[in-house]
């Protein structure tokens, strides 16, 4: 273990604003480190499509993918899938990103870092290059192992696995087994989950409990549908808690829009006229954790972190759709597995609340379900991994309910780097 005389070290992760679970990946694990070993890291937070230096066609066309799944997903579509094509896949690195890998490098260069992990699949072979050329140029090797952490739950496209990284943390059996298929060796990957923060990790709420959390969040009736359509707000919420309220009696109904301005004012002037006190309307929330916690079904778009944090929470899921490429696998993980079902018109979505309001039996299994396919302990198990890749060891943490490591239930803190990055990361 360093001495306390050691300064931290800095390890810089890299992400993509494109939709919110990349910077919620390295949040969580950059928070577990923190709980872990106080001190001994300086997590950099660093978006190399969308931060201050790189052009602006570059943070225009990767800001084109919350419009693009909300509006044209079959568009994306066509592009995930011609990119799928090593070729296609290649042109792309070499055109619109190439941008991408100066920022990585400049990234690198100035915060020296012990560790470079991608948490965003057009960060890694950036990362390689970085990493080679810094070897090149150092007598002694390499700069730092690269590090892939794999934020797509069950389908994961071929820019998460052809870059030549170090290591591959993996979020599940079939992201595994498709890397086997890849050919990569055994040891090069490695099954750890996916990473959420440690709020949502706590252990599941009694029926009494999650009904005092719902009048703490001021939700007056028994029955709780929580719609989220991650950092974009997609997946047609609007549409959806109409057909709620129209179809449902006796249900409370709360739409959380992430950055989906739009969608919140519609909520907002729909709960005005037709609401009666059932429906409300938020952005980003900083409790999102509550929110799942004590919902009796949470309804939504096949998102990763989604997924990931709401089968923490034990939460129902009542999937409406799912973006076209990546999240397919999710939405049939989730169906097989029992902790969810599948209603992708505003009708089904209503007669499926309908039915699961009046059967407490069929969302108490769906709820252990959810319980079991969780992997709570993901973001302490990918810290600890980075920990001892960078020769910091000694990783501490108590356990607490059900094998889920211990913690008081406060969101940790951490020193996000910004005075290694002066030149970088504009205040």
């Amino acid at each position: 273990m360093a001495s306390h005389e050691q300064q931290p070290l800095p390890l810089l992760f890299l992400i993509g604003d494109t939709g919110g679970g990349h910077r919620s990946a390295a949040a969580a694990v950059a928070q577990a480190l923190d709980r872990q070993l106080p001190g001994k890291f300086v997590p950099v937070i660093w978006d190399p499509l969308r931060g201050p230096d790189v052009p602006r066609l570059l943070r225009w066309f990767a800001g084109l993918y919350g419009p693009c799944i909300r509006l044209t997903p079959w568009l994306w579509w066509l592009f995930w899938r011609a990119s799928e094509s090593p070729r296609v896949l290649g042109a792309v690195r070499r055109t619109v990103m190439a941008p991408v890998y100066g920022s990585v490098a400049r990234a690198a260069e100035t915060c020296r870092p012990a560790l470079i992990v991608a948490f965003h699949p057009m960060t890694a072979d950036p990362a390689v290059r970085a990493r080679d050329l810094a070897g090149d140029a150092l007598a002694n090797g390499p700069l730092a192992p690269v590090i892939t952490v794999i934020t797509d739950l069950i389908t994961a496209h071929l820019s998460w696995r052809d870059a030549a990284v170090d290591r591959v943390v993996v979020p599940s059996a079939e992201v595994a087994a498709r890397c086997a298929q890849d050919g990569m060796a055994a040891e090069r990957y490695v099954p750890l989950g996916l990473p959420v923060a440690a709020e949502f990790c706590q252990p599941t709420l009694s029926e009494g409990e999650r009904q005092q959390l719902k009048r703490e969040l001021g939700v007056r009736g028994d029955f709780l549908v929580v719609l989220t359509g991650g950092a974009e707000g997609s997946g047609g919420l609007g549409r959806r808690a109409a057909a709620i309220l129209r179809k449902v009696d006796n249900v409370d109904v709360v739409v959380i829009c992430g950055r989906n301005r739009t969608l919140k004012r519609r909520v907002a002037r729909l709960a005005h006229r037709k609401g009666n006190g059932r429906l409300t309307a938020h952005g980003f929330v900083g409790n999102m954790a509550d929110w799942l916690r004590c919902a009796d079904v949470v309804v939504g778009k096949a998102g990763p972190g989604t997924i990931a944090e709401a089968t923490c929470c034990g939460a129902p899921l009542v999937l409406t759709s799912y973006v076209p490429g990546q999240e397919k696998g999710n939405a049939e993980y989730v169906t097989g597995a029992g902790a969810g079902v599948y209603a992708p018109r505003p009708r089904q979505l209503a007669a499926e609340i309908g039915r699961l309001r009046r059967d407490p039996e069929s969302l108490a299994r769906m709820r252990a379900a959810a319980v079991r396919v969780s992997r709570p302990r993901a973001a302490a198990d990918i810290a600890r991994f980075l920990a001892e890749l960078s020769g910091q060891h000694g990783v501490s943490g108590q356990q607490g309910h059900n094998g889920q490591q211990g913690h008081n239930g406060q969101q940790g803190t951490w020193n996000t780097g910004r005075d290694l990055l002066p030149t970088l990361i504009a205040d």
